[in-house]
């Protein structure tokens, strides 16, 4: 039985991150969704409002289960016995840095292996950087992220204008 993993700083998560996940869980018995804590990272939202709206946008898929995390990829898919690590590439650029990881994991977590996705066509341009500039100048979200986040940041867009 292979049993996957689909880490990310998911801030938020968007229609891209859904796509790869829902394909995922279609080809694997088990999808484990790892919400990464990232020292390394300043995100616009909070660690435990990633993992709390990766679970609604989830619940839909018996077979994933999602958690938060933090330290090495490579710890954690040793602890749970995870067999591969799924990653989406958009570009050639995504490519580059995510093969360098897969190398580093496959050293620290024995060999383990990393299956790359290609979005599907009609989300290769959704990613969350591009969802916090969309939020931060105000436009629209609608078709960028599932519909829990985008109340989600509806009402942080009224608390921020009560303030």
């Amino acid at each position: 039985m292979i049993n996957v993993i689909y880490p990310g700083t998911f801030d938020p998560i968007t229609n891209g991150h859904l796509d790869i996940i829902e394909r995922s869980a279609a080809l694997f018995p088990k999808v484990f969704v790892a919400v990464a804590t990232n020292p390394n990272k300043g995100t616009l939202i909070s660690f435990e409002q990633r993992v709390k709206l990766a679970q609604e946008t989830l619940a839909h898929l018996p077979n994933v289960e999602v958690f938060g995390f933090a330290g090495l990829l490579a710890d954690l898919v040793k602890e749970r016995k995870i067999s591969a690590i799924v990653r989406g590439v958009r570009s050639t650029t995504d490519f580059e840095y995510e093969r360098q990881l897969a190398q580093v994991n496959a050293h620290l977590a024995d060999n383990v292996e990393t299956i790359f996705l290609p979005p599907s066509e009609k989300w290769g341009y959704v990613s969350s950087t591009v969802v916090r500039e969309v939020f931060l100048h105000n436009g629209d979200l609608t078709t960028l992220v599932p519909e829990n986040v985008l109340n989600y940041f509806m009402q942080v867009k009224e608390e921020n204008a009560k303030a």
